[in-house]
Parts: C-alpha cells; structure tokens; sequence
C-alpha cells in the first residue's frame, strides 16, 4: 500500500508561523509582493506574445498578397513556401 503525504492546513499554518519568525511579517510581505508581481508580468509577457504573433502573421499575410500570392484558406508555412518560390523564379 503506498503512503502519500499530503499537506494538510495544519501543517501549512505551522509552515508560514516558522517563516513569519525566520523572516520577519515585513519582510515576508514583500516576498508575496515580488511573487505576485512576478506572476502578474509573466501572464502579460505570455499574452504580449501572442499579440505578436498576429501582428507577424497579418505582415506575412500582406506581403504575400502584394506578390500576387493567394493567402485563403492556407497556413503562414504555406504562404511562406510560396513567397520563397517567387522570389527564387525571379532571380
């Protein structure tokens, strides 16, 4: 029979007593600020990224529409294998 331990409310109180005395409340809340802060750039840094993306995306899209390249109903790897293509037939 296998054992697990779990954490249970208990013992977390106990835990966060232990670093309110190592630490200080001061000092600890400034950790959970940085944490939280920490967090809270690494959810916008994660959507500015994909804001990105869309934006490269409508540029590729666009370019290729003023090659003469058809972009419905086709991926950027697609439209980007076509644009190489052209650019190597012209030279």
């Amino acid at each position: 029979m296998r054992y697990v331990a779990l954490i249970g409310w208990q013992e977390l109180v106990l835990i966060l007593i232990i670093l309110i005395f190592l630490f200080g409340a001061t000092r600890m809340r400034g950790l959970a600020k940085g944490l939280g802060d920490s967090i809270r750039e690494f959810k916008n840094a994660s959507k500015d990224q994909s804001d990105d993306k869309e934006d490269t995306d409508e540029v590729i899209k666009k370019a290729a529409e003023k090659m003469g390249i058809s972009t419905e109903g086709k991926d950027i790897k697609q439209i980007l294998r076509e644009m190489e293509k052209k650019t190597k037939q012209k030279n």
